[in-house]
């Protein structure tokens, strides 16, 4: 196998020189000399043989042996097989630095973006996923070129997972999942669709763009054989990621790719979505970086951390108690009456001292009359509400709102899907977070940063 991963040496190299392209060239030439007198050879072992009932360099063996030859030398000379894809060069092969991803021990490396420590256990060397709620973890720094296997088996009939690469620090607007692509961990039994397999599909999620190698029309791409084992077999997934392409071998053989992936730097991200699935053995190799648009590489760590936990309302109180606050998987759900005057509020027990940021998703549902936060009345209203509030935006039901604020000074300023909605407005200080809806409502992805300390 060594051999495979040298004769891509010249791969891995920038554009050559036309000296170099003319040396190359020689070379190749000398080559079909070389294959000329092969088959002269083979020729003069066939008459040997004819005449003396023998053969020259064992007959056919001798033969195949000469072929051997020739396809070692051009390989090494004329620079590789054409449209290989799954490749690591001669200097990356010779050193074979992969390095643990995983310990084995604790979650040294890891960042928990949405999903609590609760979801994720460790016994004997393995990683534990238990699938609630909906999220994932990520490396707590990005990767651009490298080399990623890991070990995976589901314990839970048509269990869902997967593997992010080139991922943004936090999830994106409406989901509980990164912008990156994905790389699937589908038990077998889940089943498969003209749109989907379970054999290791890889795909551009939530803003992200690949152009698949074999797909169906889309941005999916779909894997040439079905060689992944069901449940509670383990299954062995190599991915390499290098210059926005990728590829996945799975239980030993390349069966998926994609390429033109953005991003094409970022994080790496396990996901947990609603079974218990479990990672051993993971190891990473780093490649060599290479030069990279700004515009493909992922939004970088910016100390964000989650305030919900997806399984209950830990962190949180209402005021006045009401049951109709409901942690609902990834999304934090309020059920309130849309008649009257009855407003919910939930409110964060963490204190924010000083400069802080947050991002808030917030979703109306059918009876939502407006959402409000602490120093900040009617940000959101609804859309066949005459009265939008002091500046208030109305929305839709079924609609994703991504809030962003940032308190500096005393003030509050709020985006709302990256446009302006509110402009320094004094506020108490310090601030607390609370959620004000009027009417049913859904919120997601909550995450607040302390700007002196990200």
């Amino acid at each position: 196998m060594r051999f495979f991963r040298v004769y891509h040496v010249f791969r891995g190299q920038k554009t050559p020189t036309l000296p170099a392209i003319w040396k190359s060239g020689l070379r190749c030439v000398w080559l079909l000399g070389l294959g000329a007198i092969s088959k002269i050879r083979a020729c003069v072992c066939r008459i040997q043989k004819f005449k003396a009932g023998g053969g020259c360099m064992a007959g056919q063996a001798g033969r195949e042996r000469m072929v051997s030859i020739a396809l070692v030398l051009g390989t090494l000379i004329c620079g590789g097989i054409p449209g290989d894809f799954n490749r690591v060069n001669a200097q990356d092969a010779a050193k074979d630095e992969f390095r643990p991803l995983f310990n084995g021990k604790d979650m040294t490396g890891w960042v928990y973006v949405n999903t609590p420590p609760d979801t994720w256990t460790i016994e004997d060397g393995v990683l534990i996923c238990s699938g609630r709620p909906t999220g994932e973890i990520r490396t707590d720094r990005m990767y651009q070129n490298f080399v990623l296997e890991v070990e995976w088996r589901h314990l839970v009939k048509a269990g869902n997972a997967g593997i992010f690469v080139w991922a943004d620090d936090i999830t994106a607007r409406g989901v509980p999942f990164h912008r990156s692509v994905e790389v699937q961990v589908l038990e077998n039994s889940y089943g498969q669709s003209a749109g989907h397999t379970t054999h290791g599909d890889i795909f551009p999620i939530h803003g992200a763009k690949m152009t698949p190698l074999n797909g169906r029309g889309g941005s999916r791409a779909f894997p040439t054989e079905e060689r992944s084992k069901p449940a509670p077999e383990w299954n062995h997934y190599r991915i390499e990621c290098r210059d926005g392409e990728i590829s996945l071998a799975v239980n030993g053989k390349v069966v998926t790719q994609g390429k033109d992936a953005s991003p094409r730097k970022g994080y790496i991200c396990i996901e947990s979505e609603g079974g218990t699935v479990q990672y051993r053995n993971m190891r990473i190799m780093e490649l060599p970086d290479t030069p990279v648009d700004p515009a493909d590489v992922a939004t970088e760590r910016r100390g964000f951390r989650s305030v919900y936990s997806g399984l209950d309302l830990r962190g949180w109180k209402a005021t006045p108690k009401s049951d109709s606050w409901k942690a609902q998987d990834w999304v934090l759900r309020y059920e309130g009456k849309s008649t009257g005057s009855e407003a919910g509020v939930l409110e964060l027990d963490e204190v924010l001292n000083g400069d802080v940021d947050f991002v808030l998703d917030v979703q109306p549902s059918d009876g939502f009359q407006s959402f409000s936060m602490a120093g900040l009345d009617q940000i959101l209203v609804a859309a066949s509400s005459s009265n939008s509030g002091d500046g208030g935006l109305q929305v839709k039901a079924g609609e994703w709102i991504r809030l962003e604020g940032q308190l500096r000074s005393g003030k509050l300023s709020v985006t709302a899907n990256g446009k302006p909605l509110k402009d320094s407005v004094p506020v108490k200080s310090p601030w607390q977070m609370q959620l004000k809806p009027h009417g049913a409502t859904s919120f997601a992805n909550i995450y607040v940063r302390n700007v002196s300390n990200p």
